[in-house]
């Protein structure tokens, strides 16, 4: 797949140092761009990560697809933690070392932040047009903003405000303990139990945890067991053609508002929650409707704070070049 428009409002100016890699690698794929100069984002291409035996496979076959002068400077947004030098990625089979894939490549600066910071850093500069609220509440300026987004996994990310500048907080969020908030969802969380000793919040509130729901729901009621795809699942439950697909979807939501409504109240995320990830833009309309908001504002004696919080789904084409641009600008700004 590939788009070749700008997807940001392009500046006159270039990058005197030449167009900037920009790349955002999630568990199953990888999406590449150049960013000519302030904001013009252009040569959108996606791989498929399983295609590539490496990431620095995977680069290299992006910067042939693409005409270009000599690539100085990259930053990756990658679906991991960041800590140190080497890499392996959680829901994916590639493992490398930054410095030598920086090498390989004839970077002279490669940077590699977790795809939830560079989301993070996107949101501030997000247009009102790529956002879509759910349900009420009013953002106040300058406070803390959560993030979460279902995809291959449950990235979880945040941003505080200090001297002047936006902070993006590294989180691995998505593998906190999984929390039922209903008898049908302690059903769920018993099923998981028979196959994970620790079962995280994104072994359901993910892609492949919507095909888990639907398994443990088929289980749980005694009827035969169906090996559906998270796709099928969607496309089940909003044709309104499988009732099973419905309730997987609905439990979904209602477990993402749990998500949403904890780390709010962790962060005192009273600037708003924002919702990325590949899984709740493919729900459409779907997702408004559905019992997350509810859900998010159902935190007992704190409801009243919950329900003051907005919420927005990030409707943006591919926010995270949004953030990893600004990442990697602020870090040129300081080395010249």
């Amino acid at each position: 797949m590939s788009n070749g428009d700008p997807i940001a409002s392009p500046s006159r100016r270039t990058h005197a140092d030449g167009p900037r890699l920009l790349a955002d690698i999630g568990g199953t794929n990888a999406r590449f761009a150049l960013e000519t100069g302030p904001g013009r984002i252009e040569q959108v291409q996606i791989l498929r990560g399983a295609d590539y035996r490496e990431f620095t496979d995977a680069v290299q076959a992006y910067l042939k697809l693409v005409d270009h002068p000599p690539v100085r400077h990259a930053v990756v947004a990658i679906a991991n933690p960041v800590q140190g030098d080497q890499i392996k990625m959680t829901n994916h089979d590639w493992a490398f070392s930054i410095e030598a894939a920086r090498q390989l490549l004839g970077f002279e600066m490669l940077l590699v932040v977790n795809d939830f910071t560079a989301l993070s850093m996107a949101v501030p500069q997000l247009r009102t047009d790529e956002l879509q609220q759910i349900g009420g509440g009013n953002a106040k300026p300058g406070h803390p903003v959560g993030l979460v987004g279902a995809g291959t996994g449950l990235g979880v990310g945040g941003l505080v405000r200090g001297d002047g500048h936006w902070l993006p907080l590294a989180s691995e969020g998505g593998h906190v303990a999984f929390a039922p908030a209903n008898a049908r969802e302690a059903a769920v969380l018993a099923y998981a139990w028979q196959f994970h000793e620790h079962v995280s919040a994104e072994r359901l509130v993910s892609g492949p945890g919507l095909e888990f729901i639907h398994r443990a729901l088929l289980a749980i009621d005694g009827r035969p067991a169906a090996e559906l795809k998270a796709a099928q699942i969607v496309e089940g439950a909003l044709e309104q053609s499988d009732a099973t697909c419905q309730e997987t979807i609905d439990l979904f939501c209602s477990m993402l508002g749990t998500v949403a409504a904890d780390l709010a109240l962790t962060l005192g995320a009273l600037g708003g929650i924002y919702i990325g990830g590949g899984v709740v833009p493919h729900l459409g309309d779907y997702f408004a409707r559905s019992p997350f908001r509810a859900r998010f504002e159902n935190k007992g004696r704190m409801s009243a704070l919950t329900q003051a919080i907005p919420t927005f789904v990030i409707t943006a084409q591919y926010p995270a070049f949004t953030g990893v641009s600004a990442i990697l600008a602020d870090t040129l700004g300081d080395h010249h």
